[in-house]
């Protein structure tokens, strides 16, 4: 924990610099913050120099929870201190926001806002989308998350002989591929007419898929199909799986296409695009390439859980308002830094569904459910399945708590799907054009935590609340 509070402090140290290069009134707060977060670092170094090394599961449920609270504490204080969000709660709320690449604010003029806390805030959901990338390839796995310990296999890298040096290498391999995805956004947007700043940005929050922009109207400020495309392709590639990234990127793409999650990943989005884009063009009057790049750009925005918008779907017809909502429970792919079910449970539940229909016609068949040529062990069935139910479960009845509020239906259950599934912006009052502020102090902290729970899949964070968990 305190390499990591070093490793945040230093790139709160990073951002320092883009406010000093600026010369704007934030420096103070980020270099303060920063050496909060070193000096806090150095101590627990060295007060935990000599403890136990050995990390058993009990204790990778409790890190895994513990990163991510500590992160956003520590991450909030340059917001506070530099007065540009003077609560503690907004500033915690649009720290773990970003930190779990979800994208809900609660500022309302993002461009009055200094640009090294800009940078800093989509550096969290550049930092999240790595730590993202480490925890759906090693540490869900290894504690059985959800039916996720089947997709470790896929991953490159050393033969699983030994565990750790495995995690280790992949992790470099796939960091270096997200890095390059990066760098290449950032040349091409740049290109498209952003400045650097706002290239760097958007190229931050793009392959975290977090959606946080540096303008209140998100991507729509910028009229240029060309930035409009550049964006819906990283979107879709930061939406798959990173190990089909590296196997492309290497010219494997045999293997890219015969994975079953990417083939529903990619059948999903033409099926839900040229949907929209039908009803953009016959029903709202839209002409046919605008209606192409809007709905492409919105339903990849929403199924990977990006958030970005271009334009204000609320307004579109109600057939593609449900659409939309509908596509908040799908998610990305398994080892991406999208959020929400995931495509691969979403396939293995209508394989499931569907080999039940089958067992009824025949009932003494043994038709086991297959993906990517390998039978699915009961097991992890059994998991995806409770995964789901918990998933919707905590929906309702977080909307049920949303609502006591005083706040609509469309608004609850709005906010409670986009936190929970790390999107952003939802329906109702927190709508693309909409944004968090007027959610009230309880309300905020509660939304905080579904985003918590919705990024470490939920029983990482909830098996913490079980008695049994603690005793021994």
């Amino acid at each position: 924990m305190g390499l990591l509070l070093l490793i945040e402090g230093f790139f709160i140290g990073v951002s320092s610099l883009v406010s000093l290069y600026y010369g704007e009134y934030d420096f103070n707060s980020l270099i303060l913050t920063s050496a909060i977060c070193i000096l806090c670092g150095i101590s627990l170094i060295l007060l935990t120099n000599k403890a136990e090394k050995n990390i058993g599961k009990r204790d990778g449920y409790i890190i895994v929870s513990l990163v991510w609270i500590i992160f956003s504490i520590f991450g909030a204080l340059p917001f506070v201190i530099s007065g540009a969000i003077p609560s503690y709660t907004d500033a915690f709320f649009e720290t773990i926001s970003g930190f779990t690449t979800t994208g809900a604010s609660i500022l309302n003029d993002i461009e009055a806002v200094p640009k090294g806390l800009l940078f800093w805030r989509s550096l969290t959901q550049w930092l999240g989308g790595m730590g993202i990338i480490v925890l759906s390839i090693a540490i869900l796995p290894m504690l059985g998350i959800g039916g996720m310990q089947l997709f470790v296999t896929e991953v490159p890298g050393p033969t699983p002989d030994k565990l750790h040096p495995r995690i280790k290498e992949t992790a470099k391999r796939l960091w270096v591929i997200y890095i390059m995805f990066t760098l290449a956004e950032t040349i091409l947007l740049k290109i498209g007419g952003m400045t650097w700043f706002d290239a760097v940005n958007h190229s931050f929050t793009t392959m975290a898929t977090g959606g946080y922009s540096t303008k209140q109207a998100s991507i729509a400020y910028f009229e240029s199909p060309f930035i409009h495309y550049v964006i819906t392709i990283f979107m879709f590639i930061a939406g798959t799986n990173f190990t089909l990234s590296y196997f492309a990127l290497h010219f494997k793409f045999g293997k890219v296409f015969k994975n079953e999650e990417f083939r529903y990943y990619l059948g999903f989005v033409l099926l839900f695009t040229f949907a929209i884009a039908f009803v953009l063009w016959h029903v709202d009057g839209f002409s046919i390439e605008q209606s192409i790049r809007d709905s492409a750009f919105q339903v990849i925005s929403i199924i990977t859980t990006t958030g970005y918008a271009t334009a204000d779907y609320i307004l579109w017809s109600p057939f593609v308002v449900v659409i939309v909502f509908a596509l908040m429970f799908f998610g990305g792919s398994a080892g991406s830094t999208g959020g929400s079910i995931k495509i691969v449970r979403i396939t293995l539940l209508l394989k499931n569904s569907y080999q039940e229909l089958k067992r009824i016609i025949h009932p003494n068949a043994i038709i086991p459910v297959r993906i990517n040529g390998k039978s699915v062990p009961p097991q992890i069935i059994s998991n995806i399945l409770a995964f789901v139910v918990f998933y919707m479960l905590i929906t309702i009845a977080s909307t049920v708590v949303i609502s006591a509020l005083g706040y609509d239906l469309d608004t609850s259950l709005g906010a409670v799907a986009a936190t929970l599934g790390n999107i952003g912006p939802g329906i109702g009052r927190v709508g693309p054009v909409e944004n968090y502020a007027h959610i009230p102090t309880f309300g905020k902290w509660f939304l905080s935590f579904l985003m918590l729970i919705g990024r470490l899949e939920l029983f990482t964070v909830i098996v913490l609340f079980s008695p049994s968990f603690w005793k021994k």
